[in-house]
C-alpha cells in the first residue's frame, strides 16, 4: 500500500496522541470524519496501525535498569533462539543485526539482581553461544515514534 499525505498526517497525529477521535482529527487535518475513518480502517487492515499503545514512563513503574544485550548464537538455531526471546517478560526489542553479534534485544529490570537472573538465563538458552550485556546510564531519548 502506497501512503499519501494524508495518510502521513493521520499516522503522524496518531503517533503523537492515540486517543484522538476521528472526529478531532478530521478537524485537525480540515477533512471528513467519514474519510479519516475510511483511513485509518484501511491503515488498520494494512496492519500498518498494529495498535494504539500508551507511552510509558518505566522508571515511575520501578523498571530503572535498561540492558543492551548483545547475542551471539549458532547460525542455524538463530530464528528459535528470537522466537524465545520475544517471549520473555522484560524484553522490549529484539532485533536480528549485522556485525559481530547476531541478536540484540533491549531489556527492562527493577533491580540489579533480577538482571543477573535474567542474563544467567540466556545463556543457559540452548544454542546461544555468548551474551555481551551493556547496561544504560542515562538516557537521552527513548521514543520510537517517527515524526
Amino acid at each position: 500500500m502506497k501512503l499519501d499525505e494524508t495518510d502521513e498526517k493521520i499516522l503522524k497525529n496518531l503517533m503523537v496522541d492515540a486517543r484522538l477521535s476521528a472526529r478531532q482529527l478530521a478537524l485537525k487535518l480540515g477533512m471528513s470524519t467519514v474519510t479519516v475513518l475510511s483511513r485509518i480502517k484501511k491503515l488498520e487492515k494494512e496492519k500498518i496501525i498494529k495498535g494504539y499503545t500508551a507511552t510509558i514512563d518505566h522508571e515511575k513503574l520501578g523498571y530503572i535498569l535498561t540492558a543492551i544485550i548483545e547475542i551471539i548464537a549458532k547460525k542455524d538455531k538463530l530464528v528459535d533462539i528470537e522466537e524465545k526471546l520475544a517471549s520473555f517478560e522484560n524484553v522490549c526489542g529484539v532485533y536480528d543485526i549485522t556485525g559481530t553479534a547476531d541478536t540484540l534485544i533491549i531489556a527492562k529490570f527493577k533491580a540489579r539482581d533480577e538482571l543477573s537472573e535474567f542474563v544467567k538465563k540466556l545463556s543457559s538458552i540452548p544454542n546461544v553461544e555468548n551474551t555481551i550485556t551493556h547496561l544504560v546510564l542515562n538516557t537521552a531519548k527513548e521514543d520510537f515514534r517517527l515524526s
